[in-house]
């Protein structure tokens, strides 16, 4: 995480590193952030260290705080009944947003998506978790289907076997 590796590592390379990440440019930073793209590629060049509402400014841009969303990554007919619905949960509200995949690299697409726009985490399929989790930099849960789920395939390939 970003807000994380700031303190473990020089700024300019923490920042080089999380722009890489989220295949982000210089150009789209500075215009999440609010800041001129002069004054973030002064950060990246090593020209300047940056002062701490710069800091907070590109934190903030990296790692929305104001966001509460919750991305589901899933082929569309899974994502139909639950797409940008809010669930209140311990009196906080998120909202959920559907990122359509039916391919692997589709699914990492959104994945990086879903992390730029901010979503606090991600629930996706448990095949697809543990390369997701070594992609984005917030939290990744599976989401695992219940016995009904697999009877209900059963009885749906039993009708198109007879």
């Amino acid at each position: 995480m970003f807000s994380r590796d700031i303190f473990r590592k020089e700024f300019k390379t923490a920042l080089e590193e999380a722009l890489e990440r989220r295949h982000m440019s210089l150009k789209e930073l500075a215009e999440l952030s609010g800041l001129p793209v002069a004054t973030i590629y002064k950060i990246t060049s090593g020209e300047r260290d940056p002062r701490l509402s710069t800091v907070k400014a590109i934190v903030q841009a990296l790692e929305p705080f104001d966001q509460e969303t919750i991305a589901i990554i899933a082929a569309k007919f899974l994502l139909d009944e639950i797409i940008s619905q809010t669930i209140a949960i311990e009196g906080k509200n998120y909202r959920i947003k559907g990122y359509t995949a039916h391919t692997m690299e589709e699914c990492i697409v959104a994945a990086v998506r879903a992390e730029k726009e901010g979503a606090a985490g991600i629930i996706c399929a448990p095949i697809l978790a543990t390369l997701i989790e070594r992609i984005v930099d917030i939290p990744v849960v599976i989401v695992k289907p219940d016995i009904s789920s697999f009877q209900e395939a059963v009885n749906a390939l039993t009708r198109q076997l007879d």
